[in-house]
C-alpha cells in the first residue's frame, strides 16, 4: 500500500505538483490550497505520512502537526532568517543566495529541526525565484520519501525577520538604481504588491525591472486613487 500525503500550497507555482508527485514517487497525494481546503479534510481517513507546506500564508493547525509528520519550506538558511517575508528580507539585505530549509514543524515559529538544505539563487525577479524554488522543493520532498531521513536540530544563533508591509514597496525610500532595482524585483510576482510610487493624485506601479547602462527600465501602470469625498 502507497503511503499518504499532503501538499499544502497557496501559491500558483506549486499548481500540478501533487500530480506530478503522484507520478513520480507512487504515493498518494492530497493537494491542498487554502485553509478551508485543509480544514474539510477527514485528516484520520487520509492519515498521511507526511503534510508538505512548500508555502502557505497561514498558521498551521497545531491539531495538524501534532499528529502528523509536518515538513515546512522557508527560503532561508535556518536559524537565520526566522519570520516572514524570507524572499523579500534576503534581497533588501542585499544577499545573492540562499538556502531552502526542510524543516519540521513546531510550536515555535520556523523553529523546528532540519530534514535537509538546498541551495538556492535569488537572481532574477520574485516569480523566477519562486519558480525555481519549487522545482528545489518538489525535487526535496521526493527525496524526503525515499529517504525518510531524521531531522536535526537548527544550530547557531537565530536571526528573526520581520513581515513586510505593502509600504515597504515605496521607492521613493530608495537611494540607489541598485535600491530601486531590487525593490521592483522583489514585488514581482502574481498575489504580491508591486513596488510603487506616488505623485499628486498618481500611484505610479511598477514590474519587469531590467537594469541599463545607468539607468532602469520597468514596465509601469499608472491610476488614479479613489477620493475619499
Amino acid at each position: 500500500m502507497s503511503i499518504r500525503c499532503i501538499l499544502a500550497a497557496s501559491r500558483p507555482w506549486y499548481s500540478g505538483m501533487a500530480d506530478r508527485l503522484r507520478r513520480s514517487t507512487g504515493a498518494e497525494f492530497h493537494g491542498v490550497t487554502t485553509p478551508d481546503e485543509l480544514a474539510r479534510l477527514d485528516l484520520d481517513a487520509v492519515a498521511p505520512r507526511y503534510v508538505f507546506v512548500p508555502h502557505w500564508s497561514w498558521i498551521i493547525p497545531e491539531a495538524v502537526w501534532r499528529r502528523f509528520e509536518t515538513v515546512v519550506f522557508h527560503m532561508t538558511d535556518l536559524p537565520y532568517g526566522r519570520g516572514g517575508s524570507p524572499l523579500q528580507n534576503m534581497i533588501v539585505r542585499g544577499l545573492a543566495e540562499t538556502k531552502i530549509s526542510a524543516f519540521r514543524c513546531t510550536a515555535e515559529l520556523d523553529a523546528g529541526p532540519v530534514y535537509m538544505k538546498c541551495p538556492l539563487s535569488l537572481l532574477g525577479n520574485a516569480e523566477e525565484i519562486y519558480l525555481r524554488a519549487s522545482s528545489l522543493i518538489e525535487t526535496m520532498i521526493r527525496k524526503i520519501i525515499h529517504d525518510e531521513p531524521e531531522a536535526q536540530p537548527q544550530e547557531g544563533m537565530p536571526t528573526l525577520f520581520a513581515r513586510r508591509s505593502p509600504d515597504d514597496g515605496d521607492l521613493a525610500a530608495c537611494r540607489t538604481l541598485d535600491d530601486v532595482h531590487d525593490r521592483i524585483r522583489m514585488l514581482d510576482a502574481e498575489g504580491y504588491p508591486p513596488a510603487f510610487l506616488r505623485s499628486g493624485p498618481f500611484t505610479f506601479e511598477f514590474s519587469r525591472a531590467i537594469r541599463r547602462c545607468g539607468r532602469i527600465e520597468a514596465d509601469v501602470a499608472i491610476s488614479i486613487a479613489e477620493s475619499d469625498t
